[in-house]
């Protein structure tokens, strides 16, 4: 525990509702909910105004749907969300060298290791500047807790929320506790909080009144030892700056069981591409390409193999994910698919010995590795086909019109899709329906949010 306030907790104020607010001027001080909007979908975020409807994070999307049914429902925009907090988590790096995010949109900064702070004063005013420094560069809000620990700073930057800074002077801890619900410390989610008020503990007050022994009674050794602890109000974890990456993936979950087993093969290829993608980005290449299959019934089967070396080939990772599948029963149906690669290396090693085991996978195996290839080659799409999936238009997504500029998707059905022009910094646009094959339609790039900022 420090006796200054300089462990900063950052949280961005309804992250990805607030991205698209500000990305779409039509939608600001309107209820928006961002998430699946399948029949499976769950909410991401939630604006404000959405979460005044009850509307809140992990909610299933059809309850969203019947308690703001007039709220606009957008299909999340992930590079978008990441290009913002890339420029949030700048910021953050240089108030100190010790920054651990916890999200795209939350992190732990320590500003005594970056020297900018050691005492209330000093680490208010660089909460101060650092949510000034947040809005005028992403045109964004964040809150701001500061206290001696992390716990106590991340329960800071709850109570000011939205668009605040609230610092907590050390010594004041088990003050702020003692009134509060058990649920407001870590580790404490609703199976420990519900078995805690059967005990006729409610308060983190009861907690540390019950005393030690009894809490690991409870709880056991580890939880419970650790829980009597933050009851008063300790908390010793330092800030640990990010970690490196153990794997990289992707996974989609489907509105509808796939049953066709060439769809299930291309949905697995596309994702193996997707994942190369994220992999290059990251600057690693990988060892071990994993598969995830869901299937109809719930039960989840993961397949691995483990290259001679690392690469990031988009080939070998799709045909390694390939075999994969070919391993797995799909035929009650599959509900979600997803490709990893981990073992991860930070240099790129184009691995001939793996690429050639991909090759000879595909011959090696005789008839009974020919059938399967064969019939994706005879069922593959035509072209057009292609290019219509590609055209689906997400609600919320960016687009550009050869004659009215950028936009977003409002909505599409029937053949028609309906686009709303506008800038992040226009006045809000007018709605336009075209045909969704319209050649002067084609999906585009996310505009900044501050203008000038390209």
């Amino acid at each position: 525990m420090r006796a200054a306030p300089t462990i900063l907790h950052l949280d961005m104020d309804a992250f990805f509702a607030a991205a698209e607010q500000a990305a779409k001027p039509s939608l600001r001080g309107k209820p928006v909910v961002v998430g699946g909007l399948g029949p499976r979908g769950v909410v991401a975020t939630a604006s404000y105004e959405a979460r005044r409807f009850g509307v809140h994070s992990a909610m299933p999307m059809g309850q969203a749907r019947r308690l703001a049914p007039n709220a606009a429902y957008l299909v999340p925009r992930f590079a978008f969300y990441r290009s913002i907090s890339e420029q949030v988590m700048e910021l953050l790096g240089r108030l100190s060298p010790l920054v651990e995010p916890l999200s795209l949109d939350e992190a732990f900064v320590d500003l005594e290791a970056g020297k900018v702070a050691d005492d209330s004063a000093s680490a208010r005013a660089a909460g101060e500047r650092l949510r000034v420094d947040i809005l005028a560069t992403t045109g964004l809000t964040g809150s701001v807790g500061l206290a001696g620990s992390k716990m106590i700073a991340k329960i800071a930057s709850e109570e000011a929320k939205p668009d605040g800074l609230v610092l907590i002077e050390p010594g004041t801890e088990r003050e702020l506790l003692g009134p509060r619900s058990v649920r407001i410390l870590p580790g404490v989610g609703p199976a420990t909080g519900e078995h805690l008020r059967r005990a006729g503990m409610t308060t983190v007050s009861d907690l540390a009144e019950a005393g030690e022994d009894e809490l690991v009674r409870l709880l056991g050794r580890a939880h419970g030892a650790s829980l009597y602890r933050m009851a008063q109000g300790y908390d010793d974890r330092p800030v640990v700056a990010e970690r490196d990456a153990k794997s990289v993936s992707v996974e989609d979950t489907f509105d509808v069981d796939l049953h066709d087993r060439v769809r299930i093969r291309t949905e697995v290829e596309r994702l193996a591409e997707r994942c190369v993608g994220r992999l290059r980005a990251s600057g690693h290449s990988g060892r071990t390409i994993v598969l995830k299959v869901r299937r109809f019934d719930f039960s989840t089967l993961t397949r691995s193999e483990t290259l001679r070396g690392p690469t990031d080939d988009p080939g070998v990772v799709r045909e390694a994910a390939g075999r994969l599948l070919e391993a797995v029963d799909t035929t009650g149906g599959v509900r979600l698919l997803g490709v990893g690669v981990s073992g991860l290396a930070d240099y790129t090693q184009e691995d001939l010995f793996a690429q050639a085991e991909a090759a000879e996978g595909a011959v090696a195996g005789g008839e009974g590795n020919a059938a399967p290839v064969a019939a994706v080659a005879a069922a593959a799409p035509e072209p057009e086909a292609e290019v219509a999936v590609e055209r689906r238009w997400a609600p919320g997504h960016d687009v550009r019109h050869a004659v009215y500029g950028a936009g977003w998707v409002q909505g599409s059905g029937v053949g028609r899709v309906t686009v709303r022009f506008e800038e992040p910094w226009s006045e809000p646009g007018r709605v336009r329906t075209f045909a969704v094959d319209d050649p002067e339609l084609v999906p585009g790039e996310a505009l900044p949010l501050v203008r000038g900022r390209e």
